[in-house]
């Protein structure tokens, strides 16, 4: 097996983390008249560098191939646009925003986020890829341009006079295949005591939840507060504080701003969150050796439960066409014979089928139609957002998760 090389520091790629087998890109929904084509599949698997410890997928697709027309919108999770709110508020107390600032969001999406500074008067400028959700966002009147955000997209803003006070990634730091060229964008992008705020899923809470399910194609890093300092410090970047915060099973909000600012106090996150990576030893090889071995009694639970299922009669359903689904169903062999189906309540991704299991998608109301004994969460991440707004308990249904460890809720 031929192993790549860094893609931050291009050292040769020896140490596999984990190998979830070969299967099709996690947002490509198909259609009806694509299940009679085969998939595309390519290899899933994760490998550290020790070198920089940056953890990182192979690059095996382009990410134009994944990212220009997109399935996923941010505005259908409720709890996810409210923490987007949140963000706003703050960024605007602690960086005294006004409506002499500019705000620049990178994977700005379908405006979700910006149009809560819209609202408080503040220039935003969204910088999205994917053509259809750029549309959704400029008809919902928030400005946005599609395109890919990097380097050069950096150096045409400045020309431009669009340098940002405030530069927002959230959930899109990896999904960037050459992260030199991106960092070296935000360095560019950024007023000279500017801020950038990235969010992403913490490596450390993903490896001790055994949160597998989280790596797919369209991931390219999993990140580590460690890993991050190493890569911003090549760009004349520096941090100045991170939060941790309960999103997407755990993840870190990073804050920082050119290495010469003098203008943002070291905040006390930062001592906090490298303490708790060295302690878990995410500068040690043998801290990754067991990872894979960690998750095969994820599949093996799931597999017996929906089995045992099937064989008493029962029925079951899933909840959430999400991504980190798809990695989850794909890599545990789920197909229809096993589950019936999955409501969601995107509507771009009604009336499709997931990628690998071809499980129908269906609008949440199918639930009620078909009343399924049990009803797989997906998006474990948002399961209390999902119980909260479906009663499955008035036809005696139960909502089951598969991780870190199969429970079924009560």
């Amino acid at each position: 097996m031929t192993l790549p090389s860094c893609r931050f520091c291009d050292a040769p790629l020896e140490h596999m983390v984990v190998d979830l087998g070969s299967t099709p890109l996690a947002n490509n929904y198909l259609s009806h008249d694509q299940l009679r084509e085969p998939e595309a599949v390519y290899p899933l698997r994760a490998i550290v560098c020790t070198q920089c410890w940056l953890v990182q997928t192979d690059a095996m697709v382009s990410a134009e191939s994944i990212f220009s027309h997109y399935a996923y919108f941010s505005s259908y999770s409720a709890s996810w646009v409210e923490h987007a709110r949140q963000f706003t508020v703050m960024a605007r107390e602690r960086f005294s925003l006004t409506n002499a600032s500019q705000v620049v969001e990178i994977a700005s999406n379908d405006g979700y986020l910006l149009r809560h500074f819209i609202d408080a008067g503040i220039p935003v400028l969204g910088i999205e890829p994917a053509t259809n959700v750029a549309d959704v966002a400029r008809a919902a009147g928030v400005p946005t341009e599609n395109r890919f955000f990097g380097a050069e997209t950096a150096r045409d803003l400045v020309s431009r006079g669009l340098a940002a006070d405030l530069l927002v990634g959230n959930n899109v730091f990896a999904h960037v295949p050459d992260i030199n060229n991106f960092v070296a964008g935000l360095s560019t992008a950024l007023k000279p005591d500017g801020v950038i705020s990235l969010e992403f899923p913490h490596l450390l809470q993903l490896m001790e939840n055994k949160q597998f399910d989280t790596i797919y194609h369209e991931h390219f890093y999993y990140f580590s507060l460690l890993a991050v300092e190493t890569v911003f410090a090549r760009h004349g970047l520096k941090l100045f504080d991170v939060e941790e915060l309960a999103t997407h099973g755990g993840s870190l909000r990073i804050l920082g701003c050119r290495a010469d600012s003098q203008a943002h106090p070291i905040g006390p996150g930062l001592a906090k969150v490298r303490a708790d990576e060295a302690a878990a030893g995410l500068d040690r090889l043998e801290s990754y050796a067991a990872f894979q071995a960690s998750i095969e009694p994820i599949r093996r639970d799931l597999n017996a439960f929906l089995q045992q299922a099937k064989t008493d009669g029962k029925s079951v359903a899933a909840y959430g066409a999400a991504a980190k689904g798809n990695t989850l169903l794909n890599f545990c062999g789920v197909t229809t014979d096993l589950i019936a189906y999955v409501v969601d309540s995107n509507p771009h991704k009604q009336n499709h089928y997931l990628p690998g299991s071809k499980l129908p998608i269906h609008a949440p109301q199918k639930m009620a139609e078909t009343r399924p004994d049990y009803v797989l969460i997906l998006p474990w991440n948002i399961k209390d957002e999902i119980v909260a707004a479906h009663d499955i308990k008035a036809w005696g249904g139960q909502f089951v998760v598969p991780v870190p460890a199969l429970a079924i809720l009560s």
